[in-house]
């Protein structure tokens, strides 16, 4: 990998670690937004997946353009409205206000995680892109390991506010990076003439493996977003975790897979991506299964069981987003990675909502029928890997090239 395509690699991962940022630190807050506002779990859950379901949606109409556009442009525009709506999370008032704030972060959360994933999947080509991949991933981890433990200790220290002011700060500091670093991307677009925007659409109807990919990314995130918004509090309310030993969930694992993801990625290129997606999904099954049901544990337990949990589900995400960009060519990716992005934050949404709905909280505070999220997560994993069985990865058949980053001038 040379020089240009590591700045590019790193800024894409900075980008999408403040994209995660944002998305992630609503979960650990969870127990604090509970008794500020004196809201449920299915208020708490709807905080959640509004979010969610904002992007799904904003991602499916922008699925329409986003080929139309120089990458590089798309994505700078889409990440000054992602930080404009994190500030406004920051300022808000109260609960409903907050809610609001959230659906205008979503509104360009959603499309600027697939712009992303298509300049990765542009840049790189099938056999290298793996490892691109996991690097990107890792952003997941940087955001366990320094964000969320952060996060929680401004929100300790000064209010819930903190972690979305530094994190609208640390936005500003990326988007300088963007303008910077990552070169005009236009090669698509000689593609694009004369073709109808619903062209998209027809093309997904008619090709079952871009709808099996579909479906099997509609899975895979059940199955693990039913239980994700719930960890921290059932951890606090259940397990017997305190405010700040909350944080060690995402130091531990965050440092776990901040080493793993990127070595998956490499894996997942020498031996294939489909056989590391199975092993990874096959083994997630059992922290799917132990964070929901754990009773009062010493702390290192848990902590053991939530770190594999980490590990495992961003270790079957890489290969599987992998394999997903490799169903579709490159004049065609940015939009239809939308469409992925678009599922992938509608079922998160959904997901979270469905979860608020199965868990209860007691008058002890405790968490009841968080199992029940469990179970449904472990079912979902299961088709997902029967799904992935009927995924046809084009490889190295797909007709447009990868772009050649050192052609350009870094900045241009």
């Amino acid at each position: 990998m040379s020089r240009k395509e590591y700045l590019l690699v790193i800024t894409m991962a900075l980008a999408q670690f403040a994209n995660i940022m944002d998305f992630m630190i609503m979960m650990p807050l969870g127990p604090q937004f509970m008794q500020i506002f004196s809201i449920t779990p299915r208020q708490f859950g709807l905080l959640v997946s509004s979010y969610s379901i904002t992007a799904g949606l904003t991602g499916f109409v922008c699925s329409f353009f986003l080929d139309r556009w120089d990458r590089k442009r798309s994505l700078v525009a889409t990440f000054a409205g992602f930080v404009i709506g994190t500030f406004c999370c920051a300022i808000s008032s109260g609960y409903r206000v907050l809610l609001l704030a959230r659906i205008i972060t979503g509104i360009f959360g959603g499309i600027l995680g697939a712009q992303i994933l298509a300049i990765v999947g542009d840049v790189f080509p099938y056999e290298r892109r793996a490892y691109a991949m996991g690097v990107v991933t890792a952003s997941f981890s940087l955001a366990s390991v320094l964000g969320v433990p952060v996060g929680l200790y401004l929100a300790a220290e000064f209010s819930w506010h903190m972690p979305f002011f530094s994190i609208a700060a640390f936005g500003i500091v990326v988007f300088v990076l963007l303008i910077r670093f990552v070169p005009p991307i236009k090669a698509h677009l000689e593609q694009q003439a004369g073709r109808h925007p619903l062209a998209l659409l027809r093309g997904i109807g008619n090709n079952r493996n871009q709808q099996f990919a579909l479906l099997f990314m509609f899975l895979l995130i059940l199955g693990q977003f039913t239980i994700i918004p719930f960890i921290a509090a059932y951890m606090e309310f259940n397990v017997g975790f305190t405010d700040h030993q909350l944080s060690f969930i995402y130091l531990f694992g965050g440092a776990a897979t901040f080493i793993s993801s990127p070595l998956i990625g490499k894996l997942a290129d020498r031996i294939g991506k489909p056989k590391v997606f199975l092993i990874a999904a096959v083994l997630s099954i059992i922290p799917l299964f132990l964070i929901t049901n754990l009773p009062r544990v010493p702390l290192a337990f848990a902590l053991t069981i939530t770190s594999f949990f980490f590990i495992l589900i961003m270790g079957r995400m890489t290969p599987a987003m992998t394999m997903i960009t490799g169903t579709v060519s490159p004049d065609r990716r940015g939009s239809y990675m939308s469409i992925v992005t678009c599922v992938q934050m509608l079922t998160a949404g959904v997901a979270a909502y469905v979860s608020g709905l199965m868990v209860e909280q007691l008058p002890s505070k405790e968490l009841i029928h968080y199992n029940y999220a469990g179970y449904l997560a472990i079912g979902s994993t299961v088709l997902a890997i029967l799904a992935s069985r009927k995924l046809v990865v084009a490889e190295g058949n797909l007709s447009a090239e990868p772009v050649d980053v050192t052609t350009h001038e870094v900045g241009a």
